[in-house]
């Protein structure tokens, strides 16, 4: 396998495209509106209830701004949205390299685009678990799989894409943004990384240990088996 070893890239970075699709909606009202502001003609792709709820903060403006994942893919979502990301498409998006010219070729290709930045939290998986009487059941349908790639890809990719997985981080994204053109710089893709990463390690680590504390038996009641 040959492994590319990126020696350039841009500090700074302009937000163009932004792939947004989280569980936890805190900050958004506030976020998106400072977003298309200090971001002119940015578009912002979503799936599902957050593309519900960035359609409904933008209002007037979500027709040139907001794109469904759906449509951008020509893939429609898996019945109980079990896949709505993970799509070639997205992963070019989010792994290309600027300098990496077979990277370009790929995206001209199949009229994709460069995503900047990535907004995403996950299923509420400890929330799921603390509560009283849960099943293995109730467990297994709140693990996130396409939330997890898209940090991990976002965040190695962080060279070029803003992996953003706290809404704590939301104001200070929002300043940087407006006071520099729209752009973020490498220090800030940089930190966000290791948050994004340190995100879904906590994420793996808490489906592991709720699994390890189940016996079979108790999976085996759960189901009716044929």
């Amino acid at each position: 396998m040959s492994l590319n070893i990126v020696t350039e890239i841009d500090n700074r970075v302009s937000v163009r495209h932004v792939l947004m699709s989280v569980s936890d909606k805190t900050g958004l009202e506030t976020f998106v509106p400072a977003l298309v502001r200090a971001c002119p003609g940015v578009k912002i792709y979503s799936t599902g209830g957050t593309y519900t709820k960035v359609k409904e903060i933008l209002g007037a403006d979500a027709d040139r701004t907001l794109v469904a994942v759906s449509d951008y893919t020509g893939q429609p979502e898996m019945q109980g949205g079990l896949v709505k990301t993970l799509d070639f498409k997205i992963y070019l998006g989010l792994l290309s390299e600027t300098y990496n010219a077979a990277h370009q070729d790929d995206i001209k290709r199949l009229a994709a685009v460069p995503i900047d930045m990535v907004v995403v939290n996950l299923y509420p998986f400890r929330e799921t678990v603390a509560k009283p009487g849960v099943t293995p059941e109730m467990a297994r349908t709140n693990i996130d799989i396409g939330g997890p790639c898209m940090c991990r890809a976002s965040a190695k990719n962080y060279l070029r894409v803003a992996s953003v997985t706290d809404p704590l981080d939301y104001p200070a994204l929002a300043q940087e943004l407006a006071s520099h053109g729209g752009t973020l710089g490498l220090d800030t893709r940089f930190r966000l990384m290791k948050k994004s990463f340190a995100h879904t390690a906590a994420y793996d680590t808490a489906i592991a240990q709720f699994f390890t504390t189940r016996t079979w038996e108790e999976v085996d009641r759960t189901y009716n088996q044929h």
